[in-house]
C-alpha cells in the first residue's frame, strides 16, 4: 500500500495542466468509455438535500417548480430574497431580537430554480429512498451534537470559547454547504467548479475557499482501492480513487477527516462509503450522482442525483479571512461576557 499513488511527475503535468486550463482534448485521449468532463460547471439549484413536506413526487412540471422555487427560505435571510433594496435581511432563525444582519442581497447567488436533471425539475437531490429523505436511524453510532454547523453563521448564536470551536467553514478550513463533497451540492453562493482531467488524475476545484479533490485515476476498481493511503491518513474530503467505467467517472471515498464528518450534510464515519458516479447527459450538462454507505449512521443505502451546467463565468477569488472581523469580534465578546460574569 503507498502513500503517493502516482508518480511526481504525473502530478507535476496535473498542475501545468491546471495553470494552462487544459483543452477538452486532453479528457478525450485514454480508453473509449472515458467522459469529457472538462471544463467550468456550476450546480446551483433551490432544491435541497431532503423533500421539504407536503411535496409529495420529485419530478414536477416546470409552473409547480416555480411554484416551489418561490417558496423557499434562503438560510440567513428572513423571507427570501429582497432585491428591492441593498439591505441586509434578518437572520431567520435567531429566536429573538438580537440586533444583528445576515447577507446583503448583493451576495446571496443560490440560484434562479429548482435543480433542473436530464430535464426534469427536482423537488429534492435525495432519490433513494422515494420518499427523499435521508434515512438516518433512530439511533445512531454517530455524534450528531456538533453537526448543527451553520447555526451560528446564520444566526449569531453559538460556541465562542476559543477558535477551535468554530466550524470548519468559519476558520476558513473548508467552504461551507458541503461544496466540495464528496456528495457535492450547491450553497447561498459561490457555487462554480471547475474539473481538470489528465491521464493519471482528475481535479476538482471548488469556488468557495479554493477547495481542491485531487483523484488518482487507476485501470479498475481493484486498483484502486489496493492503492488506498493507510487508514491512519484522514484527509479532508477523504480518500478518492477513481476509474472509468460505462462512459461514467466512478469515484469511491472513504475515511474523511472526523472534523468534516461531524459537521457534514454528508456525514459518514470510519466504516462508511461514498460512490460519486459522473457523466455526459449532454454538451452541456453533467450527470452526477453519490450513493452513501454506512450502517453506523443509516436504516439504508441512498442516493442523490443532481446536475452541473456548463458557464461562461469564471471561478472568482475567495477571500475568506482577508479582511475578516467576524472571528476577532467574536472572541473578543465573549471574553468580554467572561468578564462581566467573573465580576459578578
Amino acid at each position: 500500500m503507498t502513500i503517493l499513488p502516482k508518480n511526481t511527475a504525473n502530478l507535476g503535468s496535473l498542475l501545468v495542466c491546471i495553470s494552462l486550463a487544459c483543452s477538452g482534448a486532453l479528457a478525450q485521449s485514454g480508453a473509449a468509455d472515458r467522459p469529457d468532463l472538462q471544463g467550468i460547471w456550476t450546480n446551483a439549484s433551490l432544491t435541497s438535500l431532503t423533500r421539504r413536506g407536503g411535496v409529495e413526487t420529485l419530478i414536477v412540471p416546470a409552473e409547480e417548480a416555480r411554484r416551489l422555487a418561490a417558496m423557499v427560505p434562503v438560510a440567513g435571510l428572513e423571507g427570501g430574497l429582497d432585491e428591492s433594496d441593498d439591505v441586509n435581511d434578518t437572520p431567520a432563525a435567531a429566536g429573538e431580537d438580537f440586533g444583528t444582519r445576515a447577507y446583503n442581497d448583493f451576495w446571496v447567488d443560490p440560484g434562479a430554480s429548482l435543480a433542473l436533471v436530464k430535464g426534469e425539475y427536482r423537488t429534492s437531490y435525495v432519490v433513494i429512498p422515494e420518499n427523499g429523505q435521508v434515512p438516518f436511524l433512530e439511533n445512531p453510532q454517530f455524534d450528531f451534537e456538533r453537526a448543527s454547523f451553520g447555526t451560528r453563521y446564520a444566526t449569531g448564536v453559538g460556541d465562542f470559547r476559543g477558535p477551535e470551536a468554530f466550524p470548519n467553514s468559519e476558520r476558513c478550513l473548508l467552504g461551507f454547504g458541503n461544496k466540495a463533497g464528496p456528495g457535492m451540492m450547491s450553497a447561498l453562493y459561490n457555487n462554480t467548479y471547475q474539473f481538470v482531467q489528465t491521464d493519471d488524475y482528475v481535479m476538482i476545484l471548488t469556488e468557495m475557499a479554493h477547495d481542491a479533490r485531487i483523484i488518482p485515476i487507476y485501470d479498475s476498481p481493484a486498483e484502486a482501492r489496493a492503492n488506498r493511503r493507510p487508514l491512519v491518513h484522514t484527509p479532508w474530503f477523504g480518500d478518492s480513487v477513481g476509474w472509468y467505467e460505462d462512459d461514467r467517472l466512478i469515484v469511491e471515498t472513504v475515511n474523511i477527516h472526523p472534523q468534516q464528518l461531524s459537521q457534514s450534510s454528508v456525514p459518514i464515519t470510519k466504516q462508511g462509503r461514498i460512490t460519486e458516479r459522473f457523466s455526459r447527459y449532454s454538451d452541456g450538462e453533467v450527470f452526477y450522482q453519490f450513493t452513501v454507505e454506512d450502517s453506523n449512521i443509516y436504516s439504508q443505502t441512498w442516493t442523490a442525483e443532481l446536475s452541473f451546467y456548463a458557464t461562461d463565468d469564471g471561478l472568482y477569488e475567495y477571500a475568506c479571512h482577508e479582511g475578516n472581523y467576524s472571528m476577532p469580534g467574536s472572541l473578543a465578546g465573549a471574553r468580554r461576557l467572561e468578564m462581566d460574569q467573573e465580576s459578578n
